[in-house]
Order: C-alpha cells, then structure tokens, then sequence
C-alpha cells in the first residue's frame, strides 16, 4: 500500500462559522463540543478501501430532504491523487441515500484553498419507499476511496485553486 495523505481537522474557527451558516439552532458552546468530538476518517478493516467520515451532529433526513454536513475535516495527499467521496454503502442501499453531486471530488490542491480545504457533504434522501435516514452523531455516513489518476502527455494546466464547488472554472 502506498501511503499518499493524511487526514487534519479544520481550524476550530472555520468549522464554527460553516456550522452557524446552516445550523444556527446550536449554540457556540454546542458546535465548541462538536468539533472536540470530530473523529478523522479511518478504516474500519484492514482489507477496507474507504475511509469512514463521520457525522458531527446527529441528523434526520426524511424522503426528498437535503441537508448540507460540514465535516470539519480537511485532506493533504500526495499531487496525482485524488479523494472519491460517496455515501456508506449500507445507507446508499437502504435508503438510496445520495450525494448531490453523485460523487464528491477532493483534488489534492484543494487542501491549500482559503477555506482550509474544509470537505462538506450534500445528502439527499432519494427513498422510494417514504423511509427516513436516521444518522447518529459519530456514526460513518460517508467514505472516501484514494484514487490515482493521471493526465494527458499535452497537458498544460499552471492554474492555481482558491475555494471549492466551481473554483476551477473561474480561473
């Protein structure tokens, strides 16, 4: 296995403004005791390709409900990765749990933007059958596969990122 990344919390600072922007039912002392408990992505298995992220709050997401998760998790990894996010299997299968954008794109350069490479996760409960996703706070909700990737012998991006969803095309 080669080892290519390593997995940091934002700055207390930035997890509290994401988190009062969309949640402003918690208190400052709420959100304080979130991040204390923010849990870095693991493996649960030695033979697991997917890095667990776990939820900072508890959440309940009926049918057709979307909720926006700030993790409070940033990732450095090495320049011709990539990190994959999807939704944990068991949720995606049960509840057809789904990310917004279908797959979450971290490119490594990410982790250098000004918002602290902050990773957020965009949920929809897609159910067919009227069930309500029911996500615990520390439970894994999410999983991220490293993925290596390479580019085309003409390539000559030079272009630098400074933010997240649509950055690059604003360059």
């Amino acid at each position: 296995m080669q080892r290519i990344a390593q997995f940091f919390k934002v700055s207390p600072d930035n997890f509290m403004q994401a988190m009062k922007e969309d949640f402003p039912q918690y208190t400052e002392e709420d959100i304080r005791d979130m991040y204390d408990s923010l849990k870095l992505p693991r493996r649960a298995t030695k033979g697991s390709a997917g890095y667990d992220f776990y939820a900072p709050f508890a959440f309940s997401l009926p049918p057709g409900a979307t909720i926006k998760i700030p993790t409070g998790i940033r990732v450095k990894m090495d320049e011709s990765w990539v990190l994959k996010l999807y939704p944990r299997s068991g949720l995606g299968f049960k509840y057809r749990l789904q990310f917004n954008n279908t797959v979450g794109v971290i490119d490594s350069d990410y982790f250098y933007s000004d918002n602290e490479g902050h990773i957020f996760v965009k949920l929809t409960n897609d159910s067919n059958e009227g069930r309500t996703v029911e996500v615990s706070d520390g439970m894994g909700f999410a999983q991220g596969i490293f993925v290596e990737y390479g580019i085309t012998v003409d390539d000559e991006a030079e272009g630098i990122r400074n933010g997240g969803f649509g950055s690059t095309t604003q360059i």
